[in-house]
This record gives C-alpha cells, structure tokens and sequence, in this order.
C-alpha cells in the first residue's frame, strides 16, 4: 500500500535496480488516487491492474496540467507554481502539497551532479523571486540564493554593469561562482560586454522562446564559450511541472539524477515507448511527483541513448511557446 510518506522515505534510495520496482508501485498507487490521471486511463480503455511492468505504464500528456488541478489524494496546496506564456496563452499550473520539499528536492537534485551548496556563489540572470513568486525556476534560484549565505549571490538581470564589476571582484575568491540565466539574458550578457567568464560555471536554461530566432544548444554552447572564454557551458532541464531537474556537465546530453529517467516515445504513435538513438518525443518518469503524477508526456522532442543521457532537439509542431525565457521583458 502506498502512502506520501513512503514515496517520500524512499526516494533518495533509488537506484538502478529498483527504479522499475518503486514506479511501478507509484503508478498503482496514483492511477487509484489521481482522479485526473485515473480518468484519462478510463478514458484510453486502459486497466491500472493490468500493468505488470514500468514499461507499460501509460503518460499523462503535458496539456492536462493547463486544464485541470493534477493531484494524487485530496490536500490543499500550499504554492501552485505557473508557467510563463505569451499574452492570452493559457498556461500550466502545478499544486505543491508542500514547498520546502521542492526546494529541499531541488538543492539535493543540484548536489548530486555539482557538491555542496554553500561552495558557491550564484549570481542569477532571472527575474527577482518578488516579480515572478509562481516560478518553480527563480523559488529555487532564490532559495540556492539564501542556501549559498553569499553577499554577492543574488538577481542581477536589471543590472547587468553590476554583474560584470562583481564576476570581476569574485575571480580571486574562494568559493565558486555560477552564473545562471536564461539564454536570451545570457546572450544580451555575451554581445554588450563579452566578460571573461573562464572563472565560473556558466548555466543556460531554455530556449528562445520567441525573443530571438531558435540556436540549436551545441551552436549556442559554441557563441557562449566563445563570449565568456569559458571552457565548458552548463544547462538545466526542468519545467513547471516537473519538481526534479536534469543537467548537462558541459556536455551536449543532460544527465539525470537517480529518481528521474527520459524516455523515447514515437510521435505518431505515444503507446510505442523505448525509442534510442533517434529523434523521439520526451516522456518523464520523475518519482518526486508523488504528490501530482510521475508519468508525462511533455512536448519537446529529443534523443534518448543507452547510457540514460539525452538531448533536446525542440517542440513538437503546435506545441505552445513557454518557459523561462518568456519571464525577461
């Protein structure tokens, strides 16, 4: 029988050999409890019971959380995280049962790949937690902040001269500096003043969104490595709906933490699941959703390959223009 708690308990056990185990038990347990989820199954004919594998187990598409309130169990929520979206979009939105699990999730989510918090100062190119509270991105951008207990770690996206002459101050410090923004910020950083950036680790996260014409991420990578004079460029994959995060470690594929996986699902067909090496669209199996659903079905295309790593390729055609981005006027 499952429960919050145990979901809870065992998510930082995860590992490869009992990831199928525990999503297959986490399934069960919110395809019986999530009137959303569980209605779509009805809907698609599909018996819960029946599933005797992860593999089988059905994703819920993306759009649902635009429409309706996706929850496992009956609770109130305590913060409801939305996605940015052009005028008159409508847009995801994401109840969290509880708010200091996301962030405490999130801060181990980047541990795992990168160490210790407090080791880093993180100068953000996003808008401040004041101007957009209902973003899963700058709640955890403000939260790594506060985590880092830096003078220097803050929002600078209105002030980008002062960004500069602090990058510059923190190149003989001891601790680390991230530089973390949203392409189209980073990209106004690389033309206007073309910093040395050889000193930090420089994170993008999304794409254009619409503000400039869409760069493939390695071609992007090129230009920012170019700009900064940086050997390497980080990225983050996470979304609204989602409460974990992937990343890439200056690499081309994202890499996911233990109780996150991406899988390939044909484009015409989303019940032909398990597609390698080649262009496919992204589902997620994000076991920290227990309190909404695990299984999604998003709207970007990819490559999955062998070793779990993966690349984003785009949107699927029709597919709304959303994401971090959207947030910089």
């Amino acid at each position: 029988m499952g429960t919050f708690e145990r979901f809870s308990r065992e998510l930082y056990s995860v590992n490869e050999s009992n990831f199928a185990d525990i999503a297959l038990q986490l399934f069960h347990f919110q395809a019986e409890n999530n009137q959303v989820y569980k209605n779509y199954l009805t809907h698609l004919r599909f018996d819960a019971r029946s599933v005797k594998t992860a593999e089988q187990i059905p994703f819920l598409p993306i759009s649902f959380f635009k429409t309706h309130s996706v929850k496992t169990g009956a609770w109130n929520s305590q913060t409801i995280f939305t996605s940015s979206g052009t005028t008159g979009q409508q847009t995801s939105a994401h109840h969290l049962r509880d708010l200091t699990f996301y962030l405490e999730h999130a801060v181990r989510c980047f541990q795992h790949f990168f160490g210790d918090i407090s080791q880093y100062h993180f100068l953000a190119l996003l808008p401040s937690y004041l101007e957009r509270k209902d973003s899963s991105l700058v709640a955890m951008m403000d939260y790594f902040i506060k985590k880092s207990r830096s003078t220097f770690s803050g929002f600078y996206l209105k002030n980008l001269g002062k960004l500069v002459a602090d990058l510059e101050r923190l190149k003989k410090g001891e601790k680390k500096t991230i530089l973390w923004g949203v392409t189209f910020a980073l990209l106004d950083l690389a033309e206007r003043y073309h910093p040395d950036l050889s000193h930090c680790l420089v994170f993008e996260t999304g794409g254009m969104k619409g503000k400039r014409p869409e760069i493939i991420r390695p071609e992007l990578h090129a230009i920012f490595r170019e700009a900064f004079m940086a050997e390497k460029i980080f990225s983050e994959y996470g979304m609204t709906e989602l409460l974990s995060q992937a990343y890439s470690l200056g690499k081309s594929g994202f890499s996911c933490p233990p109780w996150m996986t991406i899988i390939g699902r044909d484009m015409t067909d989303p019940m032909q699941k398990g597609l390698l090496n080649e262009t496919a669209g992204i589902n997620v199996i994000d076991l920290a959703n227990f309190d909404s659903v695990a299984f999604i079905e998003t709207e970007d295309i990819g490559k999955v390959y062998e070793n779990g790593s993966f690349e984003i390729l785009g949107r699927l055609d029709n597919s709304d223009v959303r994401g971090c981005n959207l947030m910089v006027e």
